[in-house]
């Protein structure tokens, strides 16, 4: 397809690049892109890097390091009602900042025909370019119209993780070599909740806290879960280790959940349904996290806490912990791999694989 671009003067030489990364959605997906931003911006340390994304999860990014705007849509709404005129006004708002501005790169790291549009609607530069994927990757979605937008296809190997693959294909864009462990950047902010006070004791300034540990246990998929009585005995096994347990959930149903975890606790803590900001902000305070495959057990690995993450399917391989680099040193990936591990088992992992894995982490960081 014949690349759409502005009516600017050609780019100048000495200008520094603008790329605008497209990754539309889900949760778990944006984080497993984030490494690549951190590859573009210390490559290119000039670079201006936007990027475009579903509202919901636009405000993860405003704490990524290395984003310099973020490009909020709705498409996921929007296509629930698309004659509306509300959804005619938002969708011309949303092209609009699109193209206020000319890109050098546009790199689609979804590969979907959502995508595709918008990187079609993306203007580039007189000799800016769109990039995408040639190819499926084992596991992951892929539609032919990714390929036909894409100025230049780049064929990637069929099995690679995701995090990977969005690493590969910005550094094929942008003419780097992928060298190092893979790194998030994604820094909290000051929206966290704040961990109650034993009952008593409210007014005593030298109470210590003791370190929390998060379950998340909410997901979308019903074949995610894991067994409501394992939860509640492995927050009894970590009660008894000396930890506070914390109940994560996103809606009502997951609420319920974690009520009823709390009931069987000697010492639990049940969030309030929080919004994305407070949730990585409070989650990044905790000494680890033990989920399931879902979006915030992938934010608790971006944040680098000691984490298990559990699987009832064998796709850790391709979504799960891999170890990565901090921005004051590289340890070894062996020694990385030993503060964050996935758990697979069918139909699902017992208590006591969750348990060891828990058990052989690094030591955790205490929660403030």
């Amino acid at each position: 397809m014949k690349s759409r671009s502005s009516k600017a003067p050609k780019t100048p030489a000495a200008r520094a690049p603008k790329v605008l990364i497209v990754k539309l959605s889900s949760l778990g997906d944006v984080v497993h892109a984030m490494p690549a931003v951190q590859d573009l911006h210390r490559e290119l340390p000039a670079a201006q890097i936007d990027w475009v994304v579903e509202r919901a999860f636009a405000p993860l990014l405003t704490r990524c390091q290395g984003v310099s705007h973020v490009i909020p849509c709705d498409l996921r709404r929007w296509r629930k009602s698309p004659l509306a005129r509300q959804t005619r006004l938002e969708w011309i708002a949303f092209r609009q900042q699109l193209q206020s501005q000319t890109y050098d790169a546009v790199i689609d790291l979804q590969g979907l025909t959502k995508s595709a549009m918008v990187s079609w609607l993306a203007l580039t530069t007189e000799k800016g370019k769109r990039y995408g994927m040639a190819n499926r990757t084992d596991g992951s979605s892929f539609e032919a119209p990714a390929r036909w937008v894409a100025d230049v296809a780049v064929k990637l190997e069929p099995h690679v993780h995701a995090v990977q693959r969005a690493r590969l294909l910005c550094a094929a864009a942008m003419d780097y070599t992928v060298s190092t462990p893979p790194h998030f950047g994604l820094q909290p902010g000051r929206m966290a909740i704040t961990q109650p006070t034993p009952t008593g004791l409210e007014d005593n300034p030298f109470v210590q806290r003791k370190p929390c540990v998060a379950l998340v246990h909410g997901t979308s998929r019903a074949d995610k879960q894991w067994p409501l009585s394992h939860w509640i005995e492995l927050g009894q096994r970590l009660n008894h280790s000396g930890f506070l347990v914390a109940l994560v959930h996103g809606n009502a149903r997951e609420k319920e959940h974690s009520e009823a975890i709390a009931a069987q606790l000697s010492d639990a803590w049940v969030w309030p349904i929080l919004g994305l900001e407070a949730v990585t902000d409070t989650l990044a305070r905790c000494a680890g996290v033990i989920g399931v495959d879902s979006g915030l057990s992938h934010i608790a690995v971006a944040l680098d806490l000691p984490h298990v993450q559990i699987y009832n399917f064998d796709t850790a391989w391709r979504t799960g912990p891999v170890p990565f680099d901090t921005p004051d040193a590289a340890p070894s990936p062996q020694a990385r791999q030993a503060r964050q591990v996935s758990v697979f088992a069918a139909p699902h992992p017992s208590l006591d694989a969750v348990w060891q894995a828990w058990e052989s982490l690094a030591t955790p960081v205490f929660c403030r």
